[in-house]
């Protein structure tokens, strides 16, 4: 049975409640609190599952962490599976990989990255900027793509299965392979294993091109995309390379303020705690991380594709850089603060990885086998990606026994929980009017949710299956409308 929210606040303030968010990772729910004249006091995205893997790691051989904790995710375990192999890495005293091992490793994240943009785009987020957000909840679904878009759809399924199958050449599995061990990686790619990748990777970097046009094309012709809907401005954090260039394995962490003016630049990972700190508050398992320096309330940021758009200075491959490039001009000189741009940025850093995989494949460093580095074992490693989500930290301490002590892990979207409290926030003010409810306006709040691609318990996507029950109070406690989402998606005012 879903929560269903009736009472009354101190306040005596009339509650919206969205239990569950649908089409997103993990189980959350919003709440919105309006006063008699539908003037919003407070919009919150409450994470309501506790997933611990911080605590049961705890005293497990420190080499063992890679494989455990990409249990965390069923879409991007590989995140977390190589954010935890740098700081195993660290751990065991390697500073810098085997070049094979290096590529191995970066066209596994690229192959991730590719796998995780194309499912959260076609099939979470495309029916919604293809059909509109009020269309039919029956309709606005992938199965409703791949009806009236067959192109579209398609592209997107064979997108995410090249992606994937990049993902089991190096790893073994599509999902929850291994490949990150101690100081390099486990297996070499065979020569057929490259060329039969190599044979579809054109096709594959045209479609990806087709992707950045229709996220681009419907931006660009909705004014409320850039103007209205979920406009919000914030600081920007993510990794760039030595260069400035955009990277999602490794780099030095840069911040800008939402004016683009740095914050910090190029500062070594394994002293974010000096920059970074997370706040905790009673009414979410996620936490709120801030940059130290602005403060609780001011030093908020996102992460993700958005960030990483705004942060780098170039991308080192030809057609994704074009397109940050037009990316760019959108912003008039500034960033680009559009939650909705973070659909249009995630495609442009698909081409990215399609381009990057094409350009390790065609490297003849990637089919060596020369896998392994060795060092001398410290007590504390750091490992940051950029996960398809956003900045990914691992950080483990271990004893003598080579078993691990304490463990901090701040994923992609634990960095962007403000930023979606305050998107939320945005459109309930711009579009909630407190007297009646319909799943597409509900749905408004979902979709600026589902621009920051959230995996709420880094768990699995639901597709926009799960139940739904949101009533709507007034500050007596009767009861002015409802709504309900059954367990086919169907909507409508009884529970029957």
């Amino acid at each position: 049975m879903n929560q269903l929210e009736t009472a009354q606040n101190p306040q005596n303030l009339k509650r919206v409640v969205i239990d569950p968010v649908t089409r997103v990772e993990g189980h959350g729910k919003v709440t919105i609190l309006l006063d008699d004249d539908n003037n919003i006091h407070q919009v919150r995205l409450h994470i309501v599952e506790f997933r611990g893997f911080e605590k049961f790691i705890q005293g497990r051989p420190y080499w063992e962490i890679p494989v455990l904790v990409q249990r965390l995710c069923g879409i991007c375990p590989v995140s977390h599976h190589l954010a935890a192999s740098k700081a195993v890495d660290m751990i065991s005293g390697v500073k810098q990989l085997t070049p094979t091992a290096d590529n191995l490793r970066r066209m596994l994240h690229l192959g991730q990255t590719l796998q995780s943009h194309a499912l959260h785009f076609f099939h979470l987020s495309s029916p919604d900027l293809l059909f509109g957000f009020e269309d039919d909840v029956s309709h606005r679904n992938i199965i409703g793509v791949i009806k009236d878009y067959p192109d579209i759809g398609i592209k997107g399924v064979k997108l995410r299965k090249f992606g994937q199958q990049v993902i089991e050449v190096i790893s073994g599995k599509r999902v929850h392979g291994t490949a990150g061990i101690p100081g390099g990686m486990n297996k070499v790619m065979s020569i057929p294993e490259r060329d039969k990748l190599l044979q579809n990777i054109d096709q594959i970097i045209g479609w990806s091109q087709d992707a950045v046009k229709i996220a681009k094309d419907a931006f660009l012709l909705n004014e409320d995309y850039h103007k209205r809907f979920g406009m919000i401005t914030s600081n920007m954090l993510s990794m760039v390379r030595e260069d400035g260039a955009l990277d999602l394995y490794h780099g030095g962490l840069r911040a800008k303020n939402a004016e683009g003016q740095t914050i910090f630049d190029h500062v070594d990972y394994e002293k974010y705690t000096d920059y970074l700190l997370e706040e905790v508050k009673p009414w979410s398992y996620m936490k709120f991380p801030f940059i130290i320096s602005l403060g609780k309330e001011q030093g908020w940021y996102r992460v993700g594709p958005l960030a990483r758009m705004n942060n780098c200075d170039f991308i080192p491959t030809p057609l994704a850089e074009a397109e940050r490039q037009t990316f760019m001009a959108d912003g008039e000189g500034g960033l680009v603060h559009a939650s909705l741009a973070y659909h249009w940025a995630r495609m442009i850093e698909m081409l990215h990885s399609a381009e990057a995989i094409k350009e390790l494949l065609l490297d003849e460093v990637t089919i060596k086998d020369d896998l392994i580095a060795h060092g001398k074992k410290t007590l504390e490693g750091i490992g940051i990606v950029e996960a398809p989500r956003g900045t990914l930290f691992h950080h483990y301490q271990i004893n003598e026994d080579d078993t691990i002590e304490k463990a901090n892990l701040i994923v992609s979207t634990t960095n962007n929980n403000q930023a979606m409290n305050e998107a939320v926030r945005q459109v309930a003010s711009e579009y909630l009017d407190g007297h009646q409810l319909t799943e597409g306006l509900l749905n408004h709040i979902e979709v600026a949710i589902r621009a920051y691609d959230p995996c709420l318990s880094c768990a699995t996507h639901a597709l926009g299956k799960m139940p739904l029950y949101v009533e709507l109070v007034d500050s007596q406690g009767q009861q002015i409308d409802r709504l309900v989402k059954n367990s086919t998606g169907a909507v409508c005012d009884s529970l029957i």
